[in-house]
């Protein structure tokens, strides 16, 4: 018998990814073509410097490389009298503990990626914001013409470097479905010439094709980025 003919697939599910990345498109197009005016207003709690406007929120959740500990730890000391199997647990012991104390020092000093705000993000014209509900102290301001690097290291995680007001080095990640359009936001604020930008590499391969064989065509953002916003 001849084989059974497969079956034609047709385009993957459109998820709910797909849904924000179909609107950063379009917030992008109207960036790049100065038509902002006629996007809706954006509610939102992020405190906007005058004259900028919000463009989108949704949920976020920021991390930042740092280490949790500077490798100290607390030596426990034990002096133990008596007969010499209770003074040589005393001292097992107290070895024991110290070498797990040491251990998680030095796992601590190690930089890692570490979870902190968490919450919702406002992206707008100037930056992100992503206000802390409890701590305002503990929020995150990110604008884009004071950070040093960008990437997209996920479709949904944006990454940046940035000097802090104590002149330190802050490494951070924002996991958002927003990422691309913080991504492109930033990128074109700041690093016009981003190879990602350039490359069309912050949208994720072939998403304009889908969008358009699934129904939902959007608008070409990428190509209008690379036009300076001509159509």
């Amino acid at each position: 018998m001849p084989p059974r003919p497969v079956p034609s697939q047709g385009p993957p599910a459109w998820t709910a990814l797909d849904e924000y990345l179909w609107h950063t498109c379009e917030i992008v197009a109207d960036v790049v073509q100065g038509q902002l005016d006629r996007r809706p207003l954006v509610a939102t709690v992020a405190p906007l410097p005058s004259g900028d406007r919000a463009l989108a929120t949704g949920p976020a959740r920021s991390y930042r490389w740092r280490a949790l500990g500077n490798g100290s730890y607390h030596h426990n000391q034990v002096v133990a009298a008596g007969p010499p199997a209770f003074v040589i647990g005393s001292l097992l012991g107290a070895a024991v503990g110290n070498s797990s104390r040491r251990r998680e020092a030095a796992r601590n000093a190690q930089p890692r990626w570490v979870a902190e705000v968490s919450g919702e993000v406002t992206v707008s014209r100037e930056g992100a914001f992503i206000v802390h509900p409890v701590r305002p102290a503990g929020s995150v301001v990110l604008y884009w013409s004071g950070l040093d690097f960008i990437d997209l290291v996920a479709p949904d995680v944006f990454q940046t470097t940035y000097i802090s007001t104590a002149n330190n080095q802050v490494a951070m990640r924002i996991a958002t479905p927003w990422a691309s359009l913080m991504f492109a936001l930033a990128a074109l604020t700041r690093f016009p010439a981003h190879p990602r930008l350039l490359g069309r590499g912050w949208l994720p391969p072939g998403f304009e094709q889908r969008s358009a064989a699934i129904g939902r065509p959007c608008r070409p953002a990428a190509d209008l980025v690379l036009g300076g916003g001509g159509t």
